[in-house]
């Protein structure tokens, strides 16, 4: 695939070599276009080592092939990162004042913008005004990350890591280069996947909850509709910095107790061909919820808490799917003295009777967040299909990689194990 790579003058730039040189190694051909400004953090010579290409920032380079022209007509697909408030407006009003913003008005490819900014400048009603245009016009604008910013700051503004703004691209191209798919293995598939973590409300400032982030829920969500898939994602309790890589097409519900979470996937589910459970359920709710904040008695003491059971959603999925349905859940573990995690992982896949069950040790620094992940899958006797890890995205296809192989498994065309041509993910 072709790719334009627009560069624009943020300190986040100094990123963007990892999305061409990721972009580079799934083996399409980028071109990188800079601003003027973005030549100031990076330097030409890097993003001409990098691309193997030259680059230019100005309409008046290249002037006797017409570049803005012919560069926007061979364009593929776009990626701009980071994307400046400054380039938003330039982008969102039409302003061609350089080879940049002058190809962006030549394109009919999507287009696909990575922000990055201080809080202030995104939150600004002017860019938020830029963005809202640029949706309506069809360009995917990711929302930004929240975390550290330049200096000691922090809030939405962060640009969104390489690998999510590669991923959400190569999703809105209707490619998946990265996984060296032709990203239509799942096309036609309808597929509702849960994320994130419940809460269940203890009083109006209190909760029972858990570390899930949501992300490994995210990343198959975005991996799947990559891959071709139609997806609701239904997100427990899932920040707006997360559920910022998930491509436009995906349908999102949110929601944040157990009982909000089942209604939802048993809705989802009725039309799915494929329900993954990855959120992670609160086993236990109060028995009651108090209207008003839980205060302490005069001698520092509290009444006890009564806690009653939440219905297991897996296994009424499992027990209501319909005929040729696949259900795949989740088994978040820690070992103990009665067993390892992929013993507990093999009593619970019995127990709970999915067709897959992914099984992952997790702990303070481990599974939850940012952080790599690592999976068994297991089928429902609890036979081991094989192991995957890496990153959040690695995992997903991991997963799908083991769906398209149980599909084609019941089409009788293939055995229901972990394909092993995912070089570099699998184990076992």
């Amino acid at each position: 695939m072709r790719i334009l790579l627009g560069v624009s003058g943020g300190i986040a730039a100094y990123k963007v070599p990892s999305v061409l040189r990721a972009l580079r190694e799934d083996g399409h051909a980028v071109r990188v276009i800079p601003t003027r400004a973005a030549l100031d953090f990076v330097g030409r010579a890097t993003w001409e080592a990098l691309s193997g290409e030259p680059v230019t920032t100005s309409v008046f380079d290249g002037t006797e092939s017409v570049d803005h022209v012919r560069l926007g007509r061979e364009a593929e697909l776009v990626v701009v990162a980071p994307a400046t408030a400054d380039l938003l407006a330039r982008a969102a009003a039409g302003i061609a004042d350089d080879l940049l913003t002058a190809t962006l008005l030549t394109v009919t490819c999507p287009v696909v913008l990575a922000p990055a900014m201080h809080t202030e400048m995104w939150l600004h009603p002017a860019t938020q005004r830029n963005v809202a245009t640029l949706r309506e016009r069809g360009v995917h604008v990711i929302d930004p990350a929240v975390g550290r910013l330049t200096g000691a700051d922090s809030g939405p503004g962060r640009m969104p890591e390489p690998h999510q703004i590669v991923d959400v691209a190569l999703a809105a191209a209707g490619a998946s280069g990265a996984t060296d798919r032709d990203g239509g293995d799942l096309q036609g598939l309808q597929i509702a996947i849960s994320a994130g973590g419940t809460r269940e409300p203890l009083d109006p400032v209190r909760f029972l909850g858990n570390r899930s982030s949501g992300r490994q829920g995210v990343a198959l969500a975005a991996t799947a509709a990559a891959r071709g898939a139609q997806v609701r994602l239904v997100a427990a309790n899932v920040d707006s910095s997360v559920l910022g890589v998930v491509p436009d097409g995906v349908q999102i519900t949110s929601v944040e107790t157990t009982a909000e979470l089942q209604e939802a996937m048993l809705e989802a589910a009725a039309s799915a061909d494929v329900v993954v459970m990855a959120a992670a359920v609160a086993d236990f709710r109060p028995a009651q919820t108090r209207t008003e904040k839980t205060k302490k008695h005069a001698d520092g003491s509290v009444e006890s808490l009564e806690l009653v059971q939440n219905p297991d959603i897996l296994a009424g999925l499992v027990s209501g799917r319909r005929e040729g349905q696949i259900i795949v859940g989740f088994a978040a573990e820690t070992g103990d003295a009665d067993g390892s995690v992929l013993d507990h992982g093999r009593a619970k896949a019995r127990r709970k009777g999915a067709d897959l069950l992914a099984v992952n040790a997790v702990g303070a620094d481990v599974g939850f967040g940012d952080v790599p992940n690592e999976v068994h899958l297991l089928d429902a006797s609890g036979s081991d299909l094989g192991a995957g890890g890496g990153t959040k995205d690695d995992v997903a296809h991991v997963v799908w990689d083991a769906v398209v192989r149980l599909l084609s498994s019941r089409s009788g065309s293939e055995t229901p194990t972990v394909s092993t041509s995912a070089a570099g993910r699998l184990s076992g």
